[in-house]
């Protein structure tokens, strides 16, 4: 690369949280490598770098870092957003579903964050910013593999944050709430808020919130950015912020 652009890699970059990260960081000046199971869409910032691939596979991971590697040496951020859901009850949730769960959302990571170690050491440091989600410190029935998953992540990040420390590489997470995106709707059906339409369904769940409403992708965007941005957030590491519209200060008894 020859100009100074910061550069960041994200995963789940097609879906809602990650297209609005993709744009924001774009926005504000960044080169964006993203990455998703899904294919390219046409908003996708045209001097960055799209790649269609599965994290769940450890040989795809191993094939994303060597596309990456001859578009840059250097990362100076790296999102891992992408996530995979089953919603069901755990005694009907196979070893299959678990494993895929947790290889698509933990162990992905893991991976990830051993490939990219090299590549934003060679910046001088950088940031590591987990999506993890409110499920793992409170979580409600029928989406225990990715409860599990995302509580993981909070170790995870924890332990990764002192490992990288010395290298100048922060790292932490963000805990979404309720926020509208695909993976939100498409999980409305567990019974939490009722058995209504949509609306009715996104209705009963933004009540539960503080603020009395769902969040955005976009908000989500800016949380992610503050924690990527060694500006803003130069002394967080290994901490879980959690943007929830205030649901998880409330007492379920209340």
């Amino acid at each position: 690369m020859t100009d100074k652009s910061p550069i960041l890699l994200i995963t789940g970059a097609a879906g809602g949280i990650g297209r609005s990260t993709v744009a924001l960081f774009a926005e504000k000046g960044w080169k964006v490598i993203g990455v998703d199971r899904q294919p390219k869409y046409d908003e996708f910032p045209p001097d960055g770098i799209y790649i269609q691939a599965d994290i769940s596979r450890p040989e795809e991971n191993e094939a994303i870092y060597a596309q990456v590697s001859a578009f840059t040496d250097t990362l100076d951020a790296v999102v891992n957003n992408a996530a995979l859901q089953v919603a069901k009850p755990l005694v009907e949730t196979t070893v299959e579903e678990w494993d895929l769960v947790m290889a698509s959302n933990l162990r992905s990571v893991f991976i990830s964050s051993k490939l990219a170690y090299p590549l934003l050491k060679a910046e001088g440091g950088g940031a590591i910013v987990i999506t993890s989600s409110v499920h793992a410190v409170a979580t409600s029935a029928n989406i225990a593999a990715y409860a599990a998953s995302k509580g993981g992540l909070l170790a995870l990040t924890r332990a990764m944050a002192i490992e990288f420390a010395p290298d100048d590489i922060r790292v932490n997470a963000v805990l979404p709430g309720a926020v509208d995106t695909p993976m939100l709707r498409a999980g409305l059906g567990r019974g939490h808020v009722g058995h209504g339409d949509i609306q009715e369904r996104l209705d009963n769940l933004a009540r539960k919130t503080v603020n009395g409403r769902i969040g955005t992708p976009e908000e989500i965007a800016h949380a992610i950015y503050f924690l990527a941005d060694n500006t803003q957030s130069s002394f967080m590491t290994g901490q879980a912020l959690i943007v929830d519209g205030g649901a998880t200060c409330r007492l379920s008894t209340e």
